[in-house]
């Protein structure tokens, strides 16, 4: 039943030699011959291209908060306005007595009302907004809004968009069917002549929510219904290609399209996306049937570079208040997005769920979620690879793509039981960079990354790689996390820490082409004779790496909006100033770059003397880079890989938490959780993590480390 877990730590242990630095990813040089990958079709070669790479790096956050435009509106999202004992949801029902105060304190405290048409002027043609600017929209047709908010709405002559589900408007009487509430009566929406009554009034805009597609499909072998906007739909043992996904996607818009028109006279100029699940695929189809606007329950501001068919907004809750409404209003002023809230992750081997007898898998599972409800944790860093015998390369992974072997196909069960099951509200994938073994039968398994001179005075750095330089390598591992993005359902990526070329590598023949190209001697040997050379190389190493990692984020999130990156590194690389060089790899700029930098900061694997000196080190050298505190999790160990994996003492854990929030850190991960022996402990872990305050700019004055 209990798995072995990939000890990826444990290969860092082999390598710590005299030089015990370790990993990290970087990012952005100022040099323009650096690498990315070219912005190709989803199923094309991707191969390297300069322009595109810099201009990717440029939409990478490079400040404490990626945007920091002020917020242009605020969008409001309702669904019934009715009193809880009448509603078929009471998660989302606001009281008409608390929508009417709601718009009342908005129309009086200097807030101006503006209409889709207005936002599209706006993002289209630059037509200016009044200052604080807030759109009202209304989510499904429910009748409640013309009984209950309409009157409001005509008082203060506000503009809206209410957004129907064709399929539950053509039903005349009846019961009509719905994904969360199983069945509901048609007299709950909008009829025919309500809509028409308010559309007359010029206060309404419709919204297209999809004629079918507020509803779940198949989305694993399991059975999990997800989605299906954006969900590959799984049937008889296959998943839906991407032509029919498509041509699923553009009929079923274009029939709710249709119908609207003949139901109403009007045609919807937005799609609001149901659950608030969209892709590029689905976005594109839209603003081609005449929907540019897209509606999104996406987290954050609206500012001048959020695309017109990423509109963001607040879900309104039953028991939202004035107060509430102020907080949501000044978050988003303030230009705060998911960076102001703490990160307390737990780092789970998805090896110590996987059994090949399904009954055991779904007990594992259900032993997983069961803990993930009382941890206190927010965000999962859950494994998608798998690694057999132990080297530190991914030769499996845990879902359906064309080249790497699947285990099985278990990672997006998991992963989607978490974000549904329980109170984590992110889920990241834990996936390699280029530490991949490949079947021997694939040519470009050949394709490795080539150290010169191996020798007791090179550091060996343990884990087998591609050459992130061959053109046929970035594009395999492009199309991997592009088979990741379709089949699962995640909220970010956290590479794992194999970004990382010595000072010894790499001297393929792909990258000695490349090499050439930076105008630098062609061998790392030559390189390694010039100290100008080799100070320039190491930078466009760095960059190299990270840039391509990020390329790889930035496909992830055509298929997952809003997506997040994290990175591993190791202690050293805080704590060393040689570890560029001989690592590629950067703090500085993985803290500028990168949403998260997660530091391994687990001293009995550095095998620290003063376990507290050895925070504080690492502590004051992230407080030395801008934005070092908001942007770095610090990765505590549960366990002594040098004794057989050993749990740590539960008041050495949790006291080691206090410590760290005491010198002024707010992000916390661990590893490895274990839920079969309940390492940490539960309970402990629980009331350690509810001693921080949920938001940043909650928690008091920090102390000094």
């Amino acid at each position: 039943m209990l798995k072995n877990a990939l000890k990826v730590s444990c290969i860092y242990a082999v390598i710590s030699t005299s030089l015990l630095i370790n990993s990290v990813f970087a990012t952005t040089i100022d040099d323009a011959n650096i690498a990315n990958t070219a912005n190709t079709a989803s199923d094309q070669a991707v191969y390297v291209n300069d322009d595109n790479l810099l201009e990717f790096d440029e939409t990478l956050s490079n400040v404490c908060t990626p945007d920091q435009s002020p917020n242009e509106v605020t969008i409001l999202s309702y669904h019934e306005i009715t009193s809880e004992d009448k509603a078929i949801d009471t998660t989302y029902a606001v009281s008409p007595e608390n929508f009417a105060a709601q718009m009342q304190w908005l129309h009086d405290n200097g807030y101006h009302f503006v209409s889709i048409d207005d936002v599209i002027a706006y993002k289209m043609h630059h037509t200016p907004l009044p200052t604080k600017a807030v759109m009202i929209t209304f989510d499904d047709g429910y009748r409640s809004v013309y009984d209950n908010a309409w009157p409001v709405l005509k008082k203060f002559h506000i503009p809206f968009v209410d957004a129907l589900v064709g399929s539950w408007l053509k039903v005349e009487s009846g019961l009509v069917k719905n994904f969360d509430k199983g069945h509901t009566d048609r007299n709950f929406f909008l009829s025919q002549t309500q809509l028409k009554e308010m559309l007359e009034s010029g206060l309404l805009t419709l919204g297209s929510h999809t004629f079918a597609m507020h509803d779940g499909t198949q989305g694993n072998p399991q059975g999990n219904l997800q989605p299906a906007v954006t969900t590959r739909q799984y049937s008889n043992g296959h998943y839906e290609s991407e032509i029919n996904y498509k041509k699923r996607i553009t009929a079923d818009l274009k029939e709710n399209n249709d119908f609207l028109k003949s139901y109403t006279g009007h045609v919807p100029k937005v799609v609001v996306w149901p659950y608030g699940r969209y892709n590029i695929e689905s976005r594109t189809i839209a603003a081609e049937l005449g929907m540019p606007a897209g509606l999104t329950l996406d987290d954050g501001s609206n500012t001048v570079h959020t695309p017109l068919w990423g509109l963001r907004r607040v879900l309104v809750e039953k028991d939202f208040t004035i107060e509430g409404l102020k907080d949501e209003i000044n978050f988003r002023n303030a230009n705060s997005n998911s960076e102001d809230r703490v990160v307390r992750a737990a780092h789970i081997d998805l090896d110590y769920i996987y059994d090949p007898n399904p009954e055991q898998e779904e007990t594992n599972l259900s032993a997983l979620l069961d803990r993930l409800q009382g941890l206190g944790v927010n965000t999962v860093y859950l494994q998608a690879f798998a690694d057999a015998d132990a080297n530190g390369a991914a030769d499996a992974v845990y879902f359906p793509n064309p080249y790497i072997p699947m285990k099985q196909d278990l990672f997006n069960r998991v992963a989607w039981q978490i974000q549904t099951r329980t109170p984590v509200s992110k889920v990241y994938a834990w996936m390699p960079l280029i530490a991949w073994e490949l079947p021997k039968n694939n040519p470009i398994s050949k394709n490795k990354v080539v150290a010169i001179g191996k020798d007791g005075q090179h550091l060996n750095m343990g884990y087998p790689r591609l050459s992130p330089f061959s053109p046929e390598v970035r594009e395999l591992i492009t199309k991997v996390y592009q088979s990741l993005g379709r089949y699962s359902s995640i909220n970010g990526v956290l590479f794992h820490d194999d970004i990382t070329l010595s000072d010894f590598e790499d001297d393929s023949p792909w990258a000695r082409a490349q090499y050439k190209k930076w105008g630098l001697p062609s061998t790392v040997a030559g390189i390694r004779a010039d100290k100008k050379s080799f100070a320039r190389w190491t930078n466009l190493k760095i960059d190299y790496l990270d840039r391509f990692a990020n390329h790889l984020a930035k496909k992830l999130a055509t298929e997952q909006p809003g997506l997040k990156t994290a990175r591993n590194l190791y202690a050293q690389v805080a704590l060393n100033p040689n570890a560029p060089e001989w690592y590629a790899q950067s703090l500085s700029k993985s803290i500028r770059h990168y949403d998260f930098t997660a530091i391994m900061a687990m001293p009995y694997m550095e095998q620290a003397k003063d376990h507290k000196q050895f925070y504080k080190d690492i502590v004051d050298r992230v407080k030395a880079e801008k934005c070092g505190v908001e942007k770095t999790v610090m990765e505590l160990q549960t366990v002594d890989w040098r004794k057989d994996s050993q749990p740590l003492p539960t008041e050495e854990f949790t006291q080691t938490i206090r410590d760290l929030y005491d010198m002024g850190i707010n992000h916390i991960a661990y590893y490895p959780d274990n839920v079969f022996i309940n390492n940490p402990n539960q309970k402990a872990t629980f009331d350690v993590f509810a001693e921080r305050p949920y938001r940043i700019s909650q928690t008091p004055k920090n102390k000094k480390g």
